[in-house]
């Protein structure tokens, strides 16, 4: 939308006086199934916070990205745009030179992509951030970030964008400049979903459909665990990386011809009974060094085997396998849930959650105070109005997501956030509600 800096001391103070602005938003979400699934092609299930990220603009009379965010840093910074390398991993290196920085790489990120791959000259811009979403919480505050970045240069320069271009332009940003091997769903969610309903997407790659709007009484809430998650950290990077190394295996085992991958191209193509019956028996771990003298074609871009890493194949195999699965059903019982039936079917949609969780901990991205907190939700199980509960997004710490049923179920919910908190001395831990 278009605002004038006048409306706003603190526009006012960075932007200068009667200043036309450009001005955008997007939520962050929480993943209710779905999460690292994303990248081998799995449904997921995404559900958009109320904690959103603004990004507000306005052209530069310097050749300058002049940028200030309120949530992250309190000093300015500037890139020199005459120095900023096009090519995305020469930028990647300029940009992790800049220490206490790191965060711009997500907007400067979406600059370069916008000039490369639609073939604009933007020139310099006065960008200011403001953002209640809390970093490092599996809440996809860089996907947020991203999006409304890309949403107010598009609005500036009318740029048109169609379908799920600006979500994909927003992840190569992700990928190639900021350096991290994060699937789509996070940006799909941030710029497709809507409040009070579930998205649900078939990352092959980006298959939006439907929202489905949340029942009465049903609640999808969560809980910060305290312990910081990065997308980027190695423990992500290797669950990736064994993923595919799996899929090398079971793509040549499956005697694929060059250039023509069977499954088109997606572990969850592959049912969990064909799994279990021909290429279960083939997966195992192993160092990177190892697999790599059996002259394995990974297939994944974005991945790196690092030879003396160990790396847990079968398990990163088979969750994204089984997770597709638990995705289907859950989405299928969730279609079916009825005042008259909540007590059948919400159960089973807590089972599925759990296992979705048991399973990040066999991949290695399991936390013990993500633990914690899925355990006390245990104690609350059904007759409480608790029935499910799992880790969020990229794992390794973040937030924990919780299905709650009605006011017994708000209650418990609310028990479960003092008694974590009481376990862990901890007073600043973000609730999603």
């Amino acid at each position: 939308m278009k605002l004038n800096s006048d409306s706003n001391p603190i526009y006012k103070n960075f932007f200068g006086e009667k200043t036309q602005l450009i001005q955008a938003y997007a939520s962050g979400r929480l993943d209710v199934m779905g999460g690292i699934a994303d990248y081998s092609g799995s449904m997921v299930l995404q559900m958009p916070i109320k904690e959103k990220t603004i990004v507000t603009i306005s052209p530069r009379q310097y050749n300058q990205l002049r940028i200030k965010s309120l949530s992250v840093n309190s000093n300015e910074i500037f890139i020199d745009i005459d120095r900023l390398p096009s090519n995305y991993l020469e930028a990647n290196q300029y940009l992790k030179s800049l220490e206490g920085f790191e965060w711009i790489s997500y907007i400067v990120g979406c600059f370069l992509v916008i000039q490369n791959e639609k073939k604009i000259k933007i020139g310099g811009l006065d960008i200011f951030i403001e953002s209640d979403i809390p970093l490092g919480k599996g809440v996809s505050s860089s996907a947020a970030l991203e999006i409304a970045t890309l949403k107010a240069i598009s609005e500036l320069f009318n740029i048109n964008f169609l379908g799920t271009e600006l979500p994909k332009l927003a992840q190569k940003a992700e990928n190639l400049v900021v350096g991290a091997a994060c699937g789509l769903m996070d940006q799909l969610a941030s710029y497709f979903g809507k409040e009070k309903h579930l998205l649900p997407i078939l990352c092959q790659p980006d298959q939006v459909f439907e929202s489905i709007k949340l029942p009465k009484n049903l609640y999808f809430l969560g809980i910060d665990s305290g312990i910081k998650h990065a997308v980027s950290g190695a423990s992500y990077s290797e669950v990736r990386t064994a993923a595919f190394m799996g899929f090398s295996i079971i793509a040549q085992k499956h005697g694929f011809l060059t250039n023509e991958l069977p499954f088109d191209g997606y572990l969850t193509n592959i049912s969990p009974s064909q799994y279990e019956s021909k290429f279960s028996k083939y997966l195992s771990s192993t160092y990177g060094k190892d697999f790599l003298k059996e002259n394995y074609s990974l297939i994944d871009p974005l991945s790196t085997i690092k030879p003396d890493s160990f790396y847990n194949i079968k398990a990163c195999t088979e969750h994204p396998i089984y997770e597709n699965e638990r995705v289907k059903t859950f989405i299928s019982l969730l279609k079916n849930l009825t005042d008259d039936n909540f007590e059948e079917i919400l159960p089973l949609m807590g089972e599925l959650m759990y296992q979705s969780h048991e399973s990040y901990n066999k991949c290695g991205l399991g936390n013990e105070m993500t633990d914690k907190i899925v355990e006390l939700a245990r104690k609350k199980i059904n007759k409480n109005g608790v029935y499910g509960a799992k880790i969020t997004g990229g794992g390794s710490g973040g937030t924990v997501c919780i299905l709650a049923y009605g006011d017994k179920g708000l209650e418990s919910f609310y028990q479960i956030y003092e008694e974590y908190k009481a376990l862990t001395n901890s007073h600043k831990l973000h609730l999603f509600v």
